[in-house]
């Protein structure tokens, strides 16, 4: 499996509050360990923003064409799905990570999340994922987010690798919490639900060179669904390397 070196395009941590996964739930991140960078509002806003990225005009509109809503990417972009490359970070030296909120389009409130693994050994399935950490608690429909809004998600070392995770429908406006039974859309294919491994990509990567950025847009329903409309616009974010 190859991974994407975003070095240098792209940025322990601070953990405030964990919970633990419900132990009756059958999912298969039944054993993983939840955890937040810290506080939010009753919006789902981070009371833990790094300051705001500048979005600029021309980066607006490319987003704004490419991730138009109902773009069939499979059939548009064929190309984004037998790209070998994932949206994980591999760290190759010392590195602070941001990760940066530019778009969404879902119909669900949706929120995102990293895991870490060694690069050595990368995750065979749901089990190998020991802890998930939230960095946006509400990424999706109503977003108190807007177009630039970064978060720093830590410092790593070398060995390391990153993935990320959207939670489907996971915030909850009602008790402003996170639901960590969501179903889970990762960057590492071999994560996510489908069986078709064909359809298993939740992740595309779409480079825009003009500003030396690479973009991760998000796919949110189950792609073996007839009504999933494969347009990977649901979260997108970038992310931030300082070495």
């Amino acid at each position: 499996m190859k991974h994407l070196n975003l070095f240098p395009l792209f940025f322990v941590l601070f953990l405030f509050t964990s919970c633990k996964k419900d132990k009756d739930n059958p999912g298969p991140f039944a054993g993983t360990t939840y955890k937040i960078l810290g506080t939010y509002n009753d919006a789902g806003k981070p009371n833990y923003l790094a300051g705001q990225d500048n979005i600029s005009p021309g980066l607006q509109g490319f987003i704004n064409n490419y991730f138009s809503d109902g773009r069939y990417m499979p059939n548009t972009n064929p190309e984004l799905f037998t790209n070998p490359e994932i949206g994980d970070i591999t760290i190759t030296q010392p590195t602070t990570i941001y990760v940066t909120f530019v778009y969404q389009n879902a119909g669900t409130k949706n929120a995102l999340a990293f895991y870490t693994y060694p690069t050595n050994t990368p995750p065979a399935t749901a089990t190998d994922i020991e802890e998930i950490t939230y960095i946006f608690p509400n990424a999706g429909n109503s977003t108190p987010l807007v177009p630039g809004d970064k978060v720093k998600i830590g410092e790593f070392n070398v060995g390391t690798s990153i993935g990320f995770v959207l939670l489907s429908d996971a915030w909850k406006s009602q008790s402003k919490s996170l639901d960590d039974n969501a179903v889970h859309y990762c960057t590492n294919d071999v994560l996510n639900p489908e069986k078709d491994p064909a359809l298993k990509k939740h992740a595309v990567l779409i480079k825009y060179p003009n500003e030396n950025k690479v973009l991760i847009g998000f796919e949110d329903m189950d792609r073996e669904r007839s009504d999933c409309d494969n347009d990977f616009n649901d979260a997108v974010i970038y992310c931030t390397v300082v070495s």
